[in-house]
């Protein structure tokens, strides 16, 4: 019977020197995941403004075509208007 409870002992140290390393690997897991979602979150902002920087640029640049088409057409204009004001 003692050896019973020696052995019982034994296995219930074990067992519970088993739990005390997957706890610890659980919580080490989950500090991971709360590291993750941080960057992921933090990701998901950098992208935001990098859309929107792009957004806004590429709003400029057609800005700019837009001006410099009515520009193009307003010379186009004269340049017709001399010519027929020429003959």
């Amino acid at each position: 019977m003692d050896n019973i409870n020696i052995i019982a002992t034994l296995f219930g140290t074990l067992i519970t020197l088993l739990l005390s390393i997957v706890a610890y690997f659980i919580k080490q897991l989950h500090t991971d995941f709360k590291s993750m979602e941080k960057d992921l979150v933090e990701v998901k902002t950098m992208a935001l403004i990098i859309k929107t920087e792009f957004k806004s640029g590429n709003d400029l640049l057609n800005q700019k075509v837009e001006y410099l088409e009515n520009r193009v057409q307003k010379i186009e204009l004269i340049i017709l208007n001399n010519k027929h004001n020429e003959n």
